[in-house]
């Protein structure tokens, strides 16, 4: 045979064989079952929990994070603008409104959609947990489940603020005046907060109560931080302000850091005899995107947070989610009395109640 014929045969014959190489590694990876998680939930909350479920089911969990910044409302408009075409099965919210909310515009299926099915997981149980799941705690058409969560808290600093606010209207009060720190109101836990805030009193107390709260509020001049309630944590920690309003997980994990912070768990209600009127509470929800590329591995992964065991590792973190379903222990972080308030007026009163925020700051500059 010829050199030239002899040189061509070669090449022909290697590019065959590395065909068939990349063709057996591509097909191993098919085989791999993955699931896709957009999780706004803090990383270091999410991994511990994707790690686990990785070790009891096998499948990988390729997972996508929100910045602090823009917590929750970054990947809730990301799966809005996907929802033609979805690229995530399961959304992991840090709160519930949002979940609400893309429930109620389609964007999460009911968890018997798409013809999934899932395996056993945690104890093996072979009846799903999510079909047992208490309905306060669940959507009706199985379009989200609520599970351990944080609550709203104000956080201060203990050698400055010797009496803080036990309410939330006490943040109005004129000693609070350019020491006040929270984080901006567009996103995430804040935002809800304000939507349930305006939801309860416009319902328990009278009209316009929430917008007279606000205005106080903005007359103290609150620093608006873009760097989230983490942010708000360090803002008080360094002297930046003495009181915040923030979520009690990224005050347990300063506190795990050495900072010397402390916070409160304020009430919506005045009266304190008066049930459901405590400080507001928020759980992580998780459901299934509706047309998840991965419907199996998504209903697998969903039962899966619904097990005891999820919300026991939920709870002995550093940032100690409050069991909500299963029965805490004497050790757990608890939320007393919280805020009862229908999660879906929340998310239909959030952006009236953030748009009357940012009125309100505006009106104060104005009277410069």
């Amino acid at each position: 045979m010829p050199v030239a014929s002899s040189r061509k045969a070669l090449i022909a014959a290697c590019m065959s064989a590395a065909t068939g190489v990349l063709a057996f590694v591509a097909g191993g990876c098919d085989r791999t079952p993955t699931v896709t998680v957009y999780a706004s939930a803090d990383e270091s909350v999410a991994q511990p929990v994707f790690d686990r479920f990785e070790k009891e089911t096998g499948i990988h969990v390729n997972a996508k994070f929100d910045t602090e910044a823009t917590k929750t409302t970054g990947l809730a408009n990301t799966l809005r603008a996907e929802r033609d075409r979805p690229r995530a099965d399961v959304f992991w919210s840090n709160e519930q409104a949002a979940h609400v909310a893309l429930a109620a515009e389609g964007i999460t299926a009911p968890l018997q959609a798409n013809g999934a099915t899932a395996k056993p997981v945690g104890d093996g149980a072979a009846v799903s947990r999510a079909a047992q799941w208490p309905a306060a705690w669940r959507d009706a058409d199985g379009r989200w489940f609520a599970l351990a969560g944080r609550a709203r808290v104000i956080v201060y600093a203990p050698d400055r603020v010797p009496m803080p606010p036990t309410e939330w209207t006490g943040l109005i009060a004129p000693r609070w005046n350019g020491k006040i720190a929270m984080a901006d109101p567009r996103f995430g836990t804040t935002r809800s907060h304000l939507g349930a805030m305006k939801t309860y009193w416009d319902t328990f107390a009278m009209p316009g109560y929430y917008e007279a709260f606000i205005e106080g509020l903005a007359e103290n001049h609150p620093k608006v931080l873009t760097s989230g309630n983490a942010g708000v944590v360090d803002a008080v920690a360094r002297g930046e302000a003495d009181i915040g309003l923030t979520d009690s997980d990224d005050v347990f994990a300063a506190q795990a850091r050495g900072l010397k912070v402390a916070m409160v768990l304020p009430r919506h209600a005045r009266e304190v005899t008066t049930a459901g009127g405590g400080t507001y509470f928020i759980p992580n929800t998780v459901g299934m995107v509706n047309g998840a590329p991965h419907a199996d591995a998504a209903r697998t992964f969903v039962e899966f947070m619904l097990t005891p065991e999820t919300e026991r590792q939920l709870a002995a973190m550093p940032a100690k989610h409050a069991p909500l379903v299963h029965p805490a222990t004497a050790s757990d972080f608890v939320v007393p009395d919280p805020l009862v308030i229908p999660p879906q007026f929340v998310a239909a009163q959030s952006d009236v109640a953030v748009d009357a925020f940012f009125a309100a700051v505006r009106a104060v500059e104005e009277k410069k």
